[in-house]
């Protein structure tokens, strides 16, 4: 890096979700989640929005604590620490020694907390980088505004690269097209046999938000026809995993439904597309819920693991850290306006 050029540093951002079962700590998650989304209901005021998140906090809570206690607690925050390692491993393998600071949306550490840091540091320019592939309102979007926000209320101004839709890196296709091949294998299911199914999850996300315009719902179909075609599926079913916490309408159709059309199979392989991390959406919803499902139906049942802090998967991470950077990337092919977040700087999807 020349020696004028700003010194960066990478703002690593993730959901969050609590380590251990402590009820005080979940519920503060929780209600963290509901009032973001506030909106999703219109409340009437600030007050009414925060009453009403801490109502549905403390009714889902007691259903998440005891998920957590299935698995021993979440694995999110260890790998996303991993996953911070393991793209400043990747950067100093080529030349660039820039931190990386993690940041959660929902938990500590919290974004505001990650940019005091920095700020402390005296950093100069923040690559804002949510580590979710698939773009989407609540997460990509929001944690991005999150950033904005804080920066504004420290009375802080450094410059800001933003990356946004990443799904289409070639490298990131690659990466998840072999953990579906080794699982497959690991598992002795052939994905060509009409005997097998090959089944995408994707976290869904409420009808209002892809009303308004939101675009995650192409980018999920989008994705999972690449990858199908990269592990030489020709078809493969699609579902969501919907909260039904609201009472809203969700996308369509839920990953039960999809695996229920499945029947005359013997056997479903499932791959958790929205996902970068195990965490309690992968842990129960999927390896225990979903399971118990499939198997009620005759079919069993294989989960692709997901590989959160791989050299190639880091690479990909470092990729795009470079790209925001402003450097050139071997192979990447030309980026597009963000359709999504209007200004950002590194997006697929444009």
């Amino acid at each position: 890096m020349p020696p004028d050029s700003p010194r960066d540093a990478v703002l690593l951002i993730n959901f969050g979700e609590p380590e251990t079962p402590e009820p005080d700590a979940v519920v503060d998650f929780l209600e963290r989640i509901f009032l973001a989304n506030a909106a999703l209901e219109d409340p009437a005021d600030p007050m009414a929005a925060a009453r009403r998140s801490r109502e549905l906090a403390e009714r889902r809570a007691p259903a998440l604590l005891e998920d957590y206690r299935r698995i021993g607690g979440s694995p999110l925050a260890r790998q996303a620490r991993e996953q911070a390692a393991g793209l400043a491993a990747a950067l100093e393998r080529r030349g660039q020694s820039i931190p990386v600071e993690l940041g959660m949306q929902f938990t500590d550490p919290s974004i505001p907390r990650a940019l005091e840091t920095l700020a402390d540091r005296g950093v100069d320019r923040i690559i804002a980088f949510p580590v979710y592939p698939l773009c989407g309102p609540s997460t990509t979007v929001r944690a991005l505004t999150d950033v904005a926000d804080a920066l504004h209320r420290m009375d802080w101004s450094p410059e800001v690269s933003e990356i946004t839709g990443w799904h289409r890196h070639p490298g990131y296709l690659g990466v998840r097209a072999a953990a579906i091949r080794e699982a497959a294998a690991e598992a002795g299911v052939d994905l060509a046999s009409p005997h097998v199914a090959l089944a995408f999850c994707a976290h869904g996300t409420p009808l209002r938000y892809v009303e308004a315009g939101s675009r995650y719902v192409d980018y999920v179909e989008d994705w999972c026809a690449r990858l199908a075609e990269a592990v030489g599926v020709d078809g493969y079913a699609l579902g969501y995993q919907n909260h039904a916490n609201r009472g809203i309408e969700w996308t369509a159709p839920d990953i039960e439904s999809a695996i229920d059309g499945l029947a005359g199979r013997d056997g479903v392989l499932v791959d958790a597309v929205s996902f970068v991390h195990e965490q309690s959406e992968t842990l129960v919803e999927l390896d225990i819920d979903l399971r118990e499902h499939a198997e009620a139906r005759g079919l069993s049942f294989t989960r692709v693991p997901i590989r959160h802090a791989t050299d190639a998967f880091c690479d990909v991470l470092a990729d795009l850290v470079e790209l925001a950077a402003g450097a050139d990337v071997e192979g990447i092919p030309a980026l597009r306006a963000c359709r999504c977040r209007p200004g950002a700087g590194v997006c697929f999807n444009g």
